[in-house]
């Protein structure tokens, strides 16, 4: 059961990011003293580690009960970037895709149960702007270009649709998961598969880009908060409808059959 807000516990670990990308972190993460690591969708969990003596990142809270190896596996396993795109790149990548989802209805049944009230849809192809956005987060999630999937998953979550805890099915995507997160704000939960008094709270803002990978791909459920319970912290984070633009990469091949 959810503590209430005031017990709850922030701790944190670094952000870990790619030297080349800081152009596009915000101000306060540039702030953030950091050793860099490379962090890409074949480094190892250990490579991704950070000695870290900083301010903890904003993006992460931990709940009171949350062990010390928890803190550690979801701090190397998933990042976020605040403003990845600009207030501009996104309306390039709106600008695409309102089109297609207009002609969706919003659904209410998913073939896993996973998500209610949401339009979805795949795209391979891309204008030459929005090509460009895109590009910069594949190199950052897929240094190695040819592990990525070539389809893009884009998923308009309405203002009160909910994605429910599960973790994504190994048969159809490999150990990194990436999103760019459209027009609202959102809170996505992490709970451990085995120990659910294991949670952690992630803030994903309005146009930045999450990085989800190995144990936290694996070894947690994760979910989008819906609006009476998106809260980072004691802070109520209001939602509105949301776009998120999805990449994965292949299976492992043990896993693919």
């Amino acid at each position: 059961m959810l503590r209430p807000a005031s017990s709850r516990e922030d701790v944190g670990h670094s952000v870990l990011a790619r030297r080349n990308f800081f152009s596009y972190m915000s101000k306060d993460q540039l702030q953030t003293r950091l050793q860099i690591r490379h962090y890409s969708s074949n480094s190892s969990q250990e490579n991704c580690r950070t000695l870290y003596h900083g301010r903890v990142p904003e993006y992460l809270h931990f709940h009171q009960e949350t062990s010390v190896e928890t803190q550690d596996a979801v701090s190397s396993s998933f990042v976020v970037l605040r403003d990845f795109v600009t207030e501009e790149e996104e309306e390039t990548l709106l600008r695409e895709v309102e089109p297609h989802l207009k002609r969706l209805h919003y659904e209410h049944d998913h073939w896993d149960d996973a998500i209610h009230g949401f339009r979805e849809t795949e795209r391979s192809k891309w204008g030459k702007a929005s090509s460009k956005i895109l590009a910069r987060l594949q190199e950052y999630a897929f240094p190695n270009q040819g592990e990525k999937l070539a389809l893009m998953h884009i998923l308009d979550l309405a203002k009160t649709g909910v994605i429910k805890p599960h973790v994504d099915s190994i048969r159809f995507c490999g150990n990194t998961i990436c999103g760019l997160c459209l027009l609202s704000d959102a809170v996505m939960r992490l709970v451990n598969v085995e120990d659910k008094t294991q949670v952690v709270d992630i803030m994903l803002w309005r146009r930045s880009l999450y990085l989800m990978k190995d144990a936290a791909r694996y070894n947690y459920t994760h979910e989008v908060l819906g609006e009476k319970e998106s809260y980072f912290g004691s802070v109520p984070v209001p939602r509105e409808r949301r776009i998120s633009i999805m990449c994965r990469n292949y299976p492992r091949k043990e896993d693919a059959t």
